[in-house]
């Protein structure tokens, strides 16, 4: 197919969109479907018909000429069942088209580990957790593994949240320049420099209002954690200012975790990072995604490595002693050699946890257009080295989430020292805590007490941010509805 055409997926007898489509997009992680219930439109050199009729199930599916189809038939009423076989069906064309098996099998969720930990709570053993997920997923004996580990991990953590307490996000979304794989809702300072200081007082306005809520609701904050974009790309005076109204605004004595996402080491400064550790903040993240020079200037970044090293020095010298580094698996260009030199290098400078990331092919970032060029990219080698060399020297997996269009269908694994693992990044994950967030491309996850989930996103860029906040504020009542609820 190419970039201006769409591959038709014509749905018959049923509407599984989602699934079908998340199932395709394994294979095809660039491609755009165009989706319909019309046979008439499974024309051209490639579609994919998905359909159910009674008791039978089937899939065509023409790729190049090549028709291959396979049914199966069973009495059932269960609609998730029959999505799943459907889904099944898909899928093991494909594998035998061509020649692979995916990693993670059938399983297309955002978070594979909650699956597991379910099922721990449930009392089942690693064999019969193991049973269940192969069959219903097929995912390989390492994925198993490794979902399994990080469960484990994290379960400790897990068991002591404070389901009656919320964690604070407050997004900062400008950056220096747009990195070329990046999705996020994030602003150059060049093009958007100018709305910044409007953008600060509208932020410490949110905060303020969101204080009230949980001083009217009597509600605890367990964590906060600063993200972006990029915080450290907007002035030093800037972050003091926010940095400041969260200080008067909130009681920090009970917080467990303040995080604040350093970013690019470009932004770094040892005045900012004195704000930073001086107004409470106990945790960082500095995030080179590499330290190959020749590939930060592919993906648009505008520092060096040896500059990423040097703003870990600084943090250092300030006093931080809880460190995170963010690197990416898979990014063009990059080698596996050169990809476990970076790995080894941080490992050698010791932060206190290492996230590895594999290349998301967005539909929002600039990479997207030519993705198909870095669907052959050694992902998976950098990935399993990543894997065996982090936890030879005492890094283990916490916390893990996938996403649709990552290379070789891989996934983002979080590894921390023991004692090091982020609350907050466990929190998101596993879905039982209030996370409430202020600023512009923010989003508020209310957990009720019956476990029932609603979210209210801000919105997405700093002009409607500003221009619509009185607005935006009325949905704040919802909040407080939940927080009576959760604390009730």
């Amino acid at each position: 197919m190419n970039n201006l055409s769409k591959m038709p997926v014509i749905l018959i007898g049923n509407s599984f969109k989602y699934e079908v489509e998340s199932t395709l997009k394994m294979f095809f992680p660039t491609e755009k479907f165009q989706f319909s219930d019309d046979i008439q439109n499974a024309t051209g050199d490639c579609f994919v018909v998905a359909g159910v009729e009674d008791n039978r199930i089937y899939a065509d599916i023409k790729i190049n000429v090549e028709v291959m189809k396979s049914e199966k038939i069973f009495p059932t009423d269960d609609k998730k069942y029959t999505e799943h076989e459907l889904c099944r069906l898909i899928y093991h064309i494909l594998c035998q088209k061509n020649g692979i098996t995916q990693p993670w099998g059938l399983m297309t969720g955002i978070r594979p580990v909650k699956k597991v930990t379910e099922l721990i709570a449930q009392g089942k053993s690693f064999q019969e957790i193991e049973k269940i997920l192969t069959e219903k997923y097929e995912l390989s004996p390492e994925k198993l593994k490794l979902a399994y580990t990080t469960a484990i991990n994290q379960l400790p953590i897990i068991e002591k949240i404070n389901r009656k307490a919320i964690s604070l996000y407050i997004s900062i979304p400008f950056c220096p320049s747009r990195c070329s794989y990046c999705s996020f809702v994030s602003h150059s300072i060049e093009s958007a420099g100018k709305l910044i200081p409007d953008y600060v007082k509208c932020l410490c306005r949110e905060l303020e209002i969101i204080s009230h809520i949980i001083n009217e609701t009597k509600t605890e904050i367990d964590t906060i954690y600063f993200g972006g974009g990029t915080p450290t790309a907007i002035p030093a005076e800037d972050i003091r200012t926010i940095m400041e109204c969260v200080q008067k605004n909130f009681d920090l004595d009970k917080i467990r975790e303040y995080s604040f996402e350093a970013g690019r080491p470009d932004t770094i400064t040892a005045e900012k990072l004195h704000i930073i550790k001086e107004l409470g903040a106990d945790r960082i993240s500095i995030n080179p995604q590499t330290l190959n020079n020749d590939v930060l200037k592919v993906i648009g970044r505008r520092h060096s490595g040896e500059e990423a090293l040097r703003a870990f020095e600084l943090a250092r010298k300030e006093g931080f002693r809880n460190i995170n580094t963010d690197l990416i698996a898979g990014l063009p260009t990059e080698t596996a050699e050169s990809f476990r030199n970076t790995l080894d290098k941080i490992i050698d400078i010791s932060p206190e946890s290492i996230t590895v990331h594999t290349l998301t092919l967005k539909r929002s970032s600039n990479l997207f257009a030519n993705g198909s060029e870095n669907i052959s990219n050694p992902a998976t080698e950098m990935v399993d080295y990543s894997i065996e060399k982090l936890m030879n020297n005492d890094y283990q997996p916490y916390y893990m989430y996938r996403q649709k269009n990552t290379i070789d269908n891989l996934e983002n694994i979080g590894y921390a020292k023991k004692g090091f693992e982020s609350y907050y990044n466990i929190y998101i994950m596993d879905e039982t805590q209030t996370i409430i967030g202020a600023g512009s491309g923010a989003s508020t996850k209310l957990v009720y007490p019956d476990n029932r989930i609603n979210r209210i996103h801000n919105y997405k860029f700093p002009y409607e941010y500003i221009g619509n906040f009185d607005q935006l504020m009325t949905k704040k009542k919802e909040i407080t509805e939940c927080l009576k609820k959760i604390n009730s």
